[in-house]
């Protein structure tokens, strides 16, 4: 008998399981903030003549962009520029001109139009925003990409960001602000040496001054009453990293105070500076109410009650609802032994209760009792700051909260007061109510006249010599919406004009500020005729006083495009300076001889 033993049965190789690159779902994640700021934009793409509903604030950032793209090509100093206001030009520094997106978006200005261009800059600043946020979650302070996500989302996409994303380009471009919080609150184990962090610093807040100084403005407060507060409760770990935090902010103040040096000598000294502010910036101020009230822009958003308590539709700042702002307090008191969370919750506060202004407003009454913000409405640079604004500080408070409460519960199992009920799902459904009242619906819009056919197709050009301006009628004052500023952003520049939507001195000898440019009476006169429709009585002293403004604008045509009181504004310009004639469009007046 023999023995032996069998042969074994082949065994298949285990199947090889592809592992998914590590920055797929970092990429999803923005991929989805994108994906939502097209959609909140998707009332405008491919409808050249409608704007967001602050009309006038869009046309202003559209010709911003047109001439950051003119200045790059054709070589020009991008602080100043006569193509507006002539024959003085504009001081371009002393105005929100968003160069440092303007600059980065020349090639889609060029190629497809400042309106394309200005919808690129919200899609991109609030989704940049997001996604800036969404990485210093997830790489500093939360373990769980969840978390770090819908902490992104609040911080990109809350009410305040859309209001002003709507309008104002400056403000809701805030992609820099966590990158500069990173840089400037390292972890104590981080390189020592001050240089490079301070280096990367200081070009980071050169950049914020070119996209928007009030940015910079609130995020130095911010981050004082964050470090302050942080210090205050966490002593031994504030005095370990004083001496390098200090280090980085001193290197980045000499980088930024030395690329800095010019523009800011010609933002306040420079040609068409200007002094004080052109409105009443203590004026905007929030109404109480408003924290726990639905903006315009979500899903249970009305027009009556916002209207109510905010000072306009780009300053629904705090519009939070109750849901929220109870989740943040139920995560201040269950967090509270950390740090980090009383900081955040002290600073959070201190710039609600400022955000109130001089006076407590509730549910739209005058209390009469003083609002904090007097303690310091005096300050340099605290006076000319918008009250309201100062709760756009809250919205990253209020996300990174949520986003710290997140990570907390995904260690968690079971809460012990409810047997069987999991963790999670019961701070998701929490996280969820409180946050699905806030879900944004796309940017309304307006219609706006279309740019006359001569003007965009160029038929002034043989009629309009160097050194010579097209005249828009009406031309703008103070505040007005002039057309010119669109016709010049949607041509690229393409001629000077008088007049345009702008801060600038109130004359050569007053550096005060105001709108526009000053005052012609010829502007008076037509802009009350677009106004009321009533065509005015004129005699040979407007008629002499018309030729004497064509000659200071050195206006070669007059153009007059779609009104609303279009008809009576020709007749009373016919009279003025004699009959124009039907181009495409609108009616041109040719005034060569007159203006001289």
């Amino acid at each position: 008998m023999t023995t032996g033993t069998a042969s074994p049965a082949p065994v298949a190789p285990a199947p090889v399981r592809r592992s998914r690159p590590t920055w797929l779902p970092d990429a999803l994640v923005v991929a989805g903030y994108l994906a939502l700021a097209v959609l909140l934009t998707s009332a405008q793409w491919g409808h050249p003549w409608r704007l967001f509903h602050q009309a006038g604030d869009q046309v202003l950032f559209e010709w911003m962009l047109a001439h950051a793209a003119h200045a790059v090509v054709e070589g020009e100093n991008p602080l100043h520029s006569t193509a507006l206001n002539a024959p003085d030009g504009v001081n371009l520094m002393a105005n929100t001109s968003v160069l440092g997106l303007g600059v980065p978006l020349t090639p889609v200005t060029l190629l497809f139009g400042s309106q394309v261009a200005f919808c690129v800059a919200v899609v991109s600043c609030l989704a940049g925003t997001a996604s800036a946020w969404y990485a210093l979650l997830r790489r500093r302070l939360v373990g769980a990409r969840s978390a770090a996500a819908i902490g992104g989302l609040i911080c990109g996409f809350a009410p305040g960001m859309i209001a002003q994303a709507g309008a104002h380009l400056h403000m809701a471009a805030q992609f820099l602000v966590p990158a500069i919080l990173a840089l400037v609150f390292r972890p104590a184990d981080a390189e020592r040496s001050p240089w490079r962090p301070g280096v990367g610093l200081g070009l980071l807040v050169v950049w914020q001054v070119f996209i928007g100084e009030e940015t910079l403005v609130f995020l130095a407060l911010a981050a004082g009453v964050f470090a302050l507060g942080f210090a205050l409760a966490d002593r031994v770990a504030a005095r370990r990293i004083a001496p390098a935090l200090l280090g980085r902010l001193a290197v980045a103040a000499g980088v930024a105070a030395v690329l800095l040096a010019y523009p800011l000598w010609f933002q306040f000294r420079g040609p068409q500076h200007y002094a004080g502010m052109a409105f009443a910036a203590h004026g905007f101020q929030l109404d109480a109410a408003s924290f726990t009230a639905s903006a315009r822009q979500t899903v249970l958003g009305d027009d009556w009650l916002p209207g109510l308590l905010s000072p306009n539709p780009t300053e629904e700042n705090s519009f939070f609802g109750p849901g929220l702002l109870v989740l943040a307090v139920v995560i201040v008191i269950w967090l509270w032994r950390r740090p980090l969370v009383r900081a955040l919750a002290g600073c959070g506060l201190v710039f609600a209760v400022l955000s109130l202004g001089t006076e407590l407003r509730v549910d739209g009454t005058a209390t009469g009792v003083p609002g904090p913000y007097r303690l310091v409405a005096g300050l340099p640079l605290l006076d000319l700051a918008v009250p309201a604004r100062f709760a756009l500080v809250c919205v990253p408070v209020l996300g990174m909260l949520v986003a710290l409460s997140l990570d907390r519960v995904r260690a968690a199992r079971r809460l012990p007061a409810v047997p069987g009920l999991p963790v999670r799902l019961l701070w998701a459904g929490a996280v969820a109510a409180a946050l699905l009242p806030l879900v944004p619906t796309p940017i309304r819009v307006v219609p706006v006249a279309p740019v006359p056919g001569f003007v965009a197709d160029g038929g002034w050009r043989p009629l309009v010599p160097p050194g010579r301006t097209v005249v828009a009628v009406p031309p703008v004052t103070g505040a007005a919406r002039s057309p010119v500023m669109l016709w010049s952003a949607r041509t690229g520049l393409a001629f000077p004009a008088p007049g345009g939507y702008f801060i600038g001195p109130s004359g050569p000898d007053d550096p005060t500020a105001r709108w526009g440019a000053p005052d012609r009476p010829t502007s008076v006169l037509l802009r009350r005729v677009a106004d009321t429709g009533v065509v005015p009585v004129l005699s040979d002293v407007d008629r002499r006083q018309a030729v004497e403004d064509l000659r200071h604008w050195r206006a070669a045509v007059v153009v007059l495009g779609n009104l609303t009181n279009g008809d009576p504004v020709r007749r009373t310009v016919d009279d003025l300076l004699g009959p124009g004639r039907p181009v495409d469009g609108g009616w041109m007046w040719d005034v060569r001889s007159l203006a001289g």
